[in-house]
């Protein structure tokens, strides 16, 4: 695989909670803490620290607004860990495709041999 793969980018896009948070900061165009834990099954506090982890890894990032933040996606960011997550698909599906012609090779010889005894 060509891509370097940014271990912490993928643990903080690996968790439900947080890919439903980007989903709704991209589908409304930001949000605040409250805001989104409104529509999560989760606490405000909950939601802060899942924010939290998603600003440290650069996928968020926020303003103030007023007593609380305003979270917006980092599209480039998020452009980012798409690329890697299609560049892992790709390697994946390669070796996948090298293992099935191998189990098909033995598959092959195995009845090659049945039909000579």
């Amino acid at each position: 695989m060509n891509a370097v793969i940014d271990d912490g980018l993928w643990s903080a896009v690996g968790d439900p909670t947080r890919r439903r948070v980007l989903d709704l900061l991209l589908a409304d165009g930001g949000g605040t803490a409250t805001s989104l834990s409104e529509q999560l099954p989760v606490t405000r506090q909950a939601v802060a620290k899942h924010l939290g982890v998603l600003g440290r890894v650069g996928l968020v990032h926020s303003s103030a607004a007023g007593r609380e933040r305003r979270y917006r996606v980092d599209e480039a960011q998020l452009a980012r860990a798409v690329a890697q997550l299609s560049a892992a698909g790709a390697a994946w599906d390669a070796r996948l495709r090298r293992i099935k012609r191998m189990a098909e090779a033995i598959q092959r010889a195995k009845d090659q041999r049945s039909t000579q005894e």
